[in-house]
């Protein structure tokens, strides 16, 4: 498959559910999803997968439905496409995504299990490890990144109030984001040209976190 671009109604997809997240809408439209949406979105993975599947995994298209057990909002849609080349959650990721509000890339620690967040204090703790997530991160921001993440208010038990990385030390989960708002290049080749280029950037800091934190060795929920 060759990636031509995101089809022309997946934002106006993603804008009609937004305003109807129902069964109803989502069957009546289920054919754009799948034709402007869906597979554009795998085909772009299957591209980009040779360059930065190696050491990081398979890649994957996030499933279209909202796990609702536990949440107050019960919509069952998820008001965009995500898909992800990682090796477990936490431990580095290529992310991208299509909805409303366009193109957005991502990489990082989205969220950290309890163990990896340990091993993650470690490396930050040290010296050497440390500051090399500080200079990625800081490299990052340069260049146009958001960073992002869940973060404590206080500091994190065990470390000095004067922890030359304390900000650092604070993060449950930390990323770098960047989002294009909907263009025609959306709809163009010149999409995968933005993921590649993006993802190429933060490649540093996702190798990071997979050398530095790795998969979660907790079962999962």
């Amino acid at each position: 498959m060759r990636f031509t671009g995101f089809g022309e109604y997946a934002v106006e997809f993603f804008d009609g559910l937004v305003a109807d997240n129902s069964k109803v809408y989502w069957d009546d439209n289920l054919a754009v999803y799948k034709a402007d949406v869906r597979a554009p979105m795998e085909a772009l993975l299957a591209e980009l997968a040779p360059e930065f599947g190696e050491g990081f995994g398979e890649p994957k298209v996030f499933r279209p439905y909202r796990d609702v057990r536990f949440a107050k909002d019960k919509t069952p849609y998820k008001t965009h496409c995500g898909a992800v080349i990682e090796q477990g959650r936490g431990g580095g990721a290529y992310y991208v995504e299509v909805g409303p509000d366009g193109l957005r890339v991502g990489g990082g620690c989205f969220h950290l299990a309890s163990d990896q967040l340990a091993r993650f204090r470690t490396a930050v703790d040290t010296e050497l490890h440390g500051t090399e997530l500080e200079k990625l991160l800081a490299k990052l921001r340069r260049a146009g990144w958001e960073i992002g993440g869940d973060r404590l208010k206080s500091r994190p038990r065990g470390f000095a109030e004067d922890h030359p990385r304390l900000d650092l030390l604070r993060y449950r989960s930390v990323y770098a984001v960047r989002v294009w708002e909907p263009d025609d290049v959306l709809h163009e080749r010149g999409a995968l040209d933005r993921v590649r280029k993006a993802w190429r950037q933060v490649r540093a800091f996702n190798e990071w976190a997979r050398d530095r934190v790795g998969p979660s060795e907790q079962p999962r929920r």
